[in-house]
């Protein structure tokens, strides 16, 4: 097993600074950079734990704290092991975060964590790979069809409101997109329904862009994370299965 190294980093934006968590080999060398968009749970130890293991595999992994405007991680007083269900409190304290978080402010944030790793030792020179869980899914979709020469490869699981019918839907930035992409949908998922996978699929295929879109049968909203109720192993592993592939293909 490759040995890590993890740090705290602060990257500046252009509405001040973003709270972040680097992981990378500890050989001393660059490697290919990925970036990494954070749940609506925020920047944890399960995505310091994620990023780990990415950076394990080869890759400098940039977590950034997306809430950064509202204060540094973590944000919200949240117990070791999240069940929404049991504690609705802590939506009610995430969605207004959540909701101040336009797609104009994230793709000019996307554009300050880029130029970071751009200019970070760790990182090779090149396009980078995105992934991201939840709402960060979302993000790595705009991030890939906003900044197309920056990114080779952009994956998104268990992504809610993908492809709405609102006109900053994620999806219609599929015709800027250059990068191969890979979505990993959870089974009957309320925040991204069956009408907005083939819509999302649709805009894809009509736009050229090189994808997979697959839905993971059993695998709840949220199937990734190991600290909250939603985690589903089967689902977690072939998610892992899936972005390494993406990335082998990429770099």
């Amino acid at each position: 097993m490759t040995a890590v190294q993890g740090t705290a980093v602060d990257i500046p934006t252009e509405d001040g600074t973003a709270d972040a968590y680097l992981a990378h080999p500890a050989d001393g060398a660059a490697h290919p950079a990925v970036l990494l968009f954070m749940d609506a749970f925020g920047l944890r130890p399960q995505l310091r734990s994620m990023a780990d293991r990415l950076a394990a595999e080869g890759y400098t992994v940039l977590v950034p704290n997306v809430f950064y405007r509202h204060g540094r991680a973590p944000l919200f007083d949240l117990p070791e092991f999240i069940d929404p269900g049991a504690r609705p409190e802590i939506f009610e304290r995430i969605v207004p975060i959540m909701q101040a978080l336009t797609p104009d402010l994230a793709m000019r944030d996307a554009g300050a964590y880029l130029s970071w790793l751009a200019g970070s030792p760790a990182v090779v020179d090149g396009p980078v790979a995105l992934t991201g869980y939840c709402m960060g899914a979302r993000l790595s979709l705009l991030t890939a069809g906003t900044y197309p020469e920056r990114v080779a490869a952009a994956a998104g699981f268990h992504g809610g409101r993908l492809a709405t019918d609102t006109p900053d839907s994620p999806h219609l930035v599929a015709g800027k997109v250059t990068a191969e992409l890979y979505f990993g949908h959870a089974d009957q998922d309320p925040s991204l329904p069956e009408e907005q996978i083939e819509r999302l699929e649709e805009a894809l295929t009509a736009a050229g862009v090189r994808h997979r879109c697959e839905v993971y049968t059993g695998a709840p909203h949220g199937f990734t994370q190991a600290d909250t109720a939603s985690y589903h192993q089967e689902g977690a592993e072939r998610h892992w299965s899936a972005l390494l592939d993406l990335l082998k293909r990429t770099f």
